[in-house]
């Protein structure tokens, strides 16, 4: 049986940014490698004064949800004291004996290697993809390191790749500023405002508290889709002259009662009297904003009536729905995480012209897609088009 081939892909993450999404997916694909383990450095000697492991790691796991292949892991980040890479691949390779264990660095890590504890035997214990980054290094210098390293047990692949540098200190003065960049995921952004990190104006008082509630209550894709989608909800807001914030919060929790098994759900609808619709009932994917709506309130504190509404409407609308419910429920339909569906890029254009318009072709096309399924459309969908085409819409 042919072993697993694990990739590791080490770094204080901090922010993770999409050089290091490019680097461990390059690998992957040119390697032929199962899976790559991106695993945020808990205590690195070299770097004492870093954003707390936990955070790091959510970011991780936030940025790796959808992305197959590349899996979070806790690895360093749960042990105590000075971690070591020495120590992390010898835990590594009892954790997966059967496994073939690639680490993936930077050309100018390889300059550094040398300085590894236990360095001799880190050779030893993977493979080194080595990825082209711009350095202080000469090709000369890299190449003769490379050869010094080889001849003491050393393994060392180039991959074939374009140089993506990208600074983290400038992912961390993006952040800072509140500013839209390509140098990070969505969901990282999103993650970094909400938590506060990096001297960011905390919009949310209660966001690091969200944050860790809604970690542990939803599922790996479904946290990330919840930041893409308060991420895309602000976005709106601020295009179209809404409360940013409200739109954001509204976001943030829409899907907190996602991940809840239907049963649930239903018991927390029935023993509080939140619908008689049986039809809302029998269908978690309708009934979660219903019970959201309710957990929003009594279990994340959030007493504003238009957030509530926005979060009770964001599967089926209603007739009579504001601005920001709009908002709401296009950033769960359009965020940049989505899979693709026919009518998205359409969508996502209106979007940034005039809800109305967005909501129309967005209902239309659901409509289109269930009946051609053959299930029953919500009667509360079909009035809110009906209502939609009601208005004067320029």
């Amino acid at each position: 049986m042919a072993k697993e081939r694990i990739g590791i892909m080490g770094g204080t993450f901090d922010p993770i940014h999409q050089g290091h999404i490019h680097m461990a997916q390059c690998a992957l694909a040119q390697l032929r490698l199962d899976r790559v383990l991106m695993l945020p450095s808990g205590n690195p000697p070299h770097k004492p004064d870093i954003t707390p492991a936990e955070d790091r790691y959510r970011m991780v796991y936030a940025a790796c949800a959808g992305l197959p292949g590349l899996e979070p892991c806790r690895e360093e980040i749960d042990r105590a004291g000075v971690i070591y890479t020495v120590d992390t691949l010898s835990i590594l390779h009892e954790k997966y004996p059967k496994a073939e264990l690639f680490y993936i660095i930077g050309a100018d890590t390889l300059m550094e290697l040398q300085k590894w504890r236990q360095f001799e035997t880190v050779l030893t214990l993977c493979t080194f993809l080595v990825c082209p980054r711009s350095t202080r290094y000469t090709p000369q210098a890299l190449t003769a390191e490379r050869k010094r390293l080889t001849g003491l047990g050393g393994r060392f692949t180039l991959l074939d790749m374009a140089v993506l540098d990208i600074s983290s200190t400038e992912a961390r003065q993006a952040i800072r500023a509140g500013a839209a960049t390509p140098l990070l995921p969505v969901q990282v952004r999103q993650y970094a405002a909400s938590a506060g990190l990096y001297g960011a104006a905390q919009r949310l008082p209660q966001g690091p508290q969200w944050l860790d509630r809604l970690y542990h209550a939803l599922s790996p894709k479904r946290f990330s889709h919840t930041l893409a989608v308060a991420d895309t909800a602000r976005r709106l807001a601020l295009l179209h002259g809404l409360d940013a914030v409200k739109a954001e919060a509204a976001g943030l929790l829409h899907d907190c009662a996602k991940c809840l098994p239907l049963k649930e759900m239903q018991r927390i609808a029935r023993e509080n009297a939140l619908t008689e619709d049986e039809r809302i009932l029998e269908s978690g994917a309708l009934l979660h904003s219903v019970t959201g709506a309710f957990l929003a309130k009594t279990e994340y504190g959030m007493d504003d009536p238009e957030i509530l509404a926005a979060i009770l409407s964001h599967t089926t609308g209603r007739p009579g729905m504001s601005r920001l419910d709009m908002a709401v429920w296009l950033a769960d339909t359009i965020e940049p995480t989505r899979e693709p569906y026919p009518l998205l890029d359409k969508v996502r254009m209106l979007a940034g012209l005039s809800l109305e318009k967005a909501m129309i072709a967005s209902l239309e096309g659901t409509l289109a897609h269930v009946r051609k399924k053959g299930d029953a459309v919500h009667p509360a969908t079909l009035q809110t088009l009906e209502w939609l085409h009601t208005l004067p819409i320029d």
